[in-house]
C-alpha cells in the first residue's frame, strides 16, 4: 500500500502525440513518440504499442502519460516521460485516454 503523498508526487498529465517514428533500434516492436504537454512542453517517449496502434492512428491522439520519471535510455534513443495503457494478458497494450479531448498538460488526480 502507498499513502496519499505517495501518490501525489506522480505527475499524470494529458498530451497529444505530435509525431510518432519508427523504432528499429529498439528489442521489442515500439514506436518513438513526440508529444506536446502544453506548458509543461514536448517530451519524447518510446511506447511499445504497435499490435494495436500504426503511426498514422496515433498522430493528434490525446493520452495520458507520467511526466516526472527520470528520463530512461533505450538503446540510442532518450525516453522522457511513460505513456499509459492497459496490458492485456497477450501483451496488447490499450492506450489510456480522458473521454473528451482537454487542454494539453492538465494533471490526472
Amino acid at each position: 500500500m502507498i499513502n496519499w503523498n505517495d501518490f501525489e508526487k506522480v505527475e499524470i498529465r494529458t498530451g497529444t502525440i505530435l509525431k510518432a517514428e519508427d523504432f528499429p533500434e529498439a528489442r521489442k516492436p515500439a514506436w518513438k513518440l513526440t508529444i506536446d504537454f502544453g506548458e509543461y512542453g514536448m517530451k519524447q517517449s518510446s511506447a511499445q504499442i504497435t499490435d494495436l496502434y500504426t503511426k498514422d492512428q496515433l498522430t493528434g491522439k490525446q493520452i495520458v502519460a507520467v511526466v516526472n520519471f527520470p528520463p530512461k535510455r533505450i538503446g540510442p534513443f532518450e525516453s522522457e516521460c511513460l505513456v499509459l495503457g492497459a496490458i492485456a494478458d497477450n501483451g496488447e497494450v490499450t492506450l489510456l485516454q480522458t473521454e473528451r479531448n482537454v487542454k494539453n498538460g492538465l494533471r490526472i488526480a
